[in-house]
């Protein structure tokens, strides 16, 4: 059992990482702040303070658009602050027991617990453990019940919210659907309040008015015997059930043009514009295609203005047209080729994360191609012709096998296919035809330019709320494991690999996906147990999972079970627009493998959402055109090579941005080049990168005065102009001090590099023989020591590193060929390489090999 505590609140209000600190851990850059495009505002001048806290790492925060268009929503706002705050990683979080430190936000370092609101975006049902460790850290009591009118008001939105009743007794409320105008009227009710002196039951009666807005406290829920719900009742009679909120018009919807550009890698590192929000394409398995309908197209100029915008103020190379199926937006192949026209001579791609098979034409697939390529998936879902109907897939066979051969043709290497098991009236059968389907795909490909690899991955469906499937059996464990060995199996003899999901978090997934309030119990012991990060596998436990189940005494295969039609749902007080009627009759089509037809082409299908006025199917209506054709890209294919130059600097790297690995450094160079719009050369290739030239790795931890940096450019450029420019679109920790013409085939800073001189200020703790220790290793011929590469154990003779070596009552001076100073300064002190990096080790000068 892991060590479990409430955090205790602390006067201090403000709390600055100390980086030294920070290096202790995996990623330091997760905990930064600081970032391009990062708001930070005065306490003082607002009168609502908002954290958006996202219960998952760093990386997948920052990637979840949802949460980026809040950020910029609410600080639109002048009397709104909104800050950010992610769950810590385990290394992270042992810190901050250790040091009583509460977990705040990026921009002020503040508590989450000294905020109006803490606003909780619910992705994945396996983040609930998160959200109880974030309240825990911050000081914040988990019990709505227990809180005062001095805590946060806890909000929690997003998919999961739409049964949030595993985590109801831990919030006060929750956004169901749309969140954009909505979060504004939910701050403007907690201001109001404020201002009216309300206690906490009054403040919860006037959020429950504003549409959209579940209260839990409002509604009572009684049990049967077998622990099937007997009934919901309603406590304010004003408001018997809960109503989504629909956002009318995307078009006119904010979003975030200036995107928070992060040092750290994350998931989706691009820029992302939604083109479209909802679904009527009716894949019966699909929470996201009811719980968004109606389909809302924002307008071609439109998505045009955001991607301009969005790529000036980041420095990105890549565009993402996000939707729940981009290919089926109305003007997706001119509004392409009109990106394609305006980018494809900066190496800017454009991606469709979500393109459906039927949608794909050779136009499309061409012009996508023009950059680079990349990613192709194609998800059929299921293996036969029958099962997709079951589904309402709405895709043939030959469809697949087509999409796949253009592709290939086209040049794509890889395509992933996307499955998942345990489909309603999925038979053995089925999973056989799955793999033929596969093994087709991947014959397509014989003799293309791509090739023919294909990857399979498989996951288990799992019944969410709000759809056709939400009264079916979810497959047991031993049968999940059944399936998948069985297609692994055969997969593996047409030389072919299977991906799939953990049995065991598919298992719980299910259980908290249709899970009731009793849940809430087993979620409390679960994090007492040790549980959080649940949806990464390497922190998954299912023991401690099924230890909580077993003190609150709940069978978690019970909530896996098959509904009867009359039962009443956890979630029946909350109303997504879409009736039980219709998905009662969509569950009854599937059983008779029938279709039904895309409504935003054809005929109404009585879903029950759209009032025709302002709720209504909204469809793009004026196309773009393209400024000119725009032919596939070659890199130098009209220039002279007189015509190329280059530049070197000299950069200082300190403060902060010690805390980045080097391959994050040379991301964020390359995209203050892009921000800077300089004419930088690229290279030939599959994946066409920047011609930008980077000295030896600068160890995480490690500042420099002298780092070099060579850009290639394709036209002549004023060295101190380009300064100027770069030096604006740099975080406050890098500085350029100098920028020189460079011979184009001069060598590059690592071959031109002679020797590089640190300073390694002295711990207390330093040998009492450091300078006999100095002059026997430069008397040596070999000195090794042990260092961990990629995590395993090297012997590593150190002495050919070494020019030189000294030292003052301060500082080691260490002027070295080649090799790491952390490494080489670990020995000489004789402590751990951790404790080297936290002693401010600054490179301060080169000597260059003559040309």
């Amino acid at each position: 059992m892991l060590f479990y505590f409430v955090m205790q609140r602390n006067q201090q209000s403000q709390y600055t990482p100390q980086i030294s600190d920070l290096l202790q851990l995996d990623k330091p850059a997760r905990y930064l702040g600081g970032e391009l495009g990062s708001i930070r505002k005065d306490w003082n001048k607002v009168d609502i303070t908002f954290a958006l806290a996202f219960p998952d790492v760093y990386e997948v925060g920052m990637s979840h658009l949802g949460s980026a268009i809040l950020y910029q929503t609410l600080n639109d706002v002048d009397w709104i602050a909104a800050e950010r705050s992610y769950a810590p990683w385990p290394d992270r979080e042992e810190q901050l027991l250790a040091s009583s430190t509460p977990l705040t936000t990026l921009e002020s370092g503040r508590s989450l617990a000294d905020f109006d609101l803490v606003g909780f975006s619910l992705q994945y049902e396996l983040s609930c453990t998160n959200v109880l460790t974030m309240l825990t850290l911050a000081g914040i009591p988990w019990h709505a019940s227990e809180r005062s009118l001095d805590d946060p008001l806890i909000v929690v939105g997003g998919p999961c919210a739409f049964n949030p009743e595993p985590l109801a007794d831990f919030i006060d409320c929750a956004l169901i659907g749309d969140a954009e105008e909505a979060v504004i009227e939910l701050c403007a009710a907690v201001r109001d309040s404020k201002a009216a002196g309300e206690d906490r039951q009054e403040l919860l009666l006037r959020l429950a008015r504003i549409e959209g807005i579940y209260v839990p406290a409002h509604f009572a829920v009684d049990y049967q015997n077998d622990g099937r719900i007997a009934g919901i009742t309603a406590l304010n009679p004003e408001r018997p059930q809960v109503r989504r909120r629909v956002l009318a018009d995307l078009d006119t919807a904010p979003f975030p043009t200036r995107p928070i550009v992060p040092f750290l890698t994350t998931i989706h590192d691009r820029v992302a514009v939604e083109v479209a929000r909802g679904c009527t394409r009716g894949c019966r398995f699909c929470q996201a295609g009811y719980i968004y309908r109606p389909v809302r197209e924002r307008q071609p100029e439109t998505i045009s203005n955001l991607i301009a915008e969005s790529l000036r103020h980041s420095g990105y190379d890549e565009v993402s047209l996000l939707s729940l199926s981009t290919g089926d937006y109305t003007y997706i192949e001119s509004l392409v080729q009109h990106l394609m026209s305006c980018y494809a001579a900066q190496r800017v791609a454009v991606s469709l994360p979500s393109l459906r098979v039927g949608s794909l034409t050779q136009e499309l697939m061409e012009e996508i191609r023009k950059v680079r390529k990349t990613g192709f998936t194609l998800a059929p879902e299921a293996g036969s012709e029958r099962l997709r109907q079951v589904i309402n897939k709405g895709i043939t066979e030959q469809d697949l096998i087509d999409g796949a051969h253009q592709a290939f043709s086209l040049g794509w290497r890889i395509i992933k296919l996307y499955f998942m098991i345990g489909l309603p009236t999925e038979t053995d059968e089925d999973l056989d035809a799955l793999v033929d389907l596969s093994a087709r795909v991947k014959r397509s490909g014989k003799g293309t330019e791509g090739g023919g690899a294909v990857n399979v991955s498989a996951s288990t469906f799992v019944p969410k709320a709000h759809t056709p499937f939400q009264w079916e059996e979810q497959l047991s464990i031993e049968e999940t494991v059944r399936r998948q060995n069985k297609l692994r199996d055969a997969l593996t003899r047409k030389k072919l690999k299977l991906k799939w999901h953990d049995a065991r978090t598919s298992f719980m997934e299910g259980v908290l996906a249709r899970g009731d309030r009793r849940l809430g119990a087993v979620l409390a012991e679960a994090v007492k147990q040790g549980c959080r990060f649940d949806g990464w596998r390497e922190h998954f436990n299912w023991d401690l999972w099924m230890a909580a189940f077993d003190s609150v005494g709940l069978d978690p295969q019970w909530y896996l079970r098959q509904r009867r039609p009359s039962e009443i749902f956890p979630w029946e007080h909350i109303d997504a627009g879409v009736s039980k009627d219709f998905l009662l009759r969509e569950r009854q089509a599937a059983l008779l493998q029938k279709e039904t037809p895309d409504c935003r082409n054809g005929s109404c299908s009585a879903c029950g959402l759209c009032d025709f006025d302002t709720v209504r199917p909204r469809k793009a209506q004026i196309p773009l055109e393209a400024k000119s054709p725009v032919e596939e890209v070659e890199p130098e294919q009209s220039k002279a090579p007189q015509e190329f130059c280059k530049i070197r600097l000299t950069l200082r790297k300190s403060g902060r941005t010690t805390a980045i690995s080097h391959l994050e450094f040379m991301t964020l160079l390359h995209r203050a080049v892009q921000r800077a719009k300089l004419p930088i050369r690229f290279s030939a290739g599959f994946h066409p990168a920047p011609r930008i030239s980077f000295g030896d790795a600068l160890p995480i931890g490690v500042a420099s005065e002298v780092e070099l940096v060579d850009l290639e450019l394709t036209s002549p450029q004023s060295p101190a102009v380009l300064l100027d420019k770069l030096n604006l679109e740099m975080p406050e920790d890098i500085r350029i001090l100098s920028a020189e013409d460079w011979p184009l085939k001069g060598p590059s800073p690592g071959a031109s590099l002679a020797t590089a001189t640190y300073r390694v200020p002295l711990p207390d703790n330093r040998p009492a023989d450091l300078e006999q220790r100095l002059t026997e290793f430069l008397a040596a011929e070999k000195v090794t020591t042990t260092r961990l590469k990629k995590n395993r154990p090297t012997e590593v003779d150190l002495r050919p590193w070494v020019e030189t070596l000294a030292c003052d009552d301060t500082a080691l001076l260490l002027t070295m060929r080649s090799g790491s100073p952390i490494v080489l300064s670990s020995y000489l002190l004789d402590i751990d390489p951790e404790s080297v990096r936290s002693l401010e080790v600054c490179k301060t000068h080169v000597t260059l090999k003559e040309l």
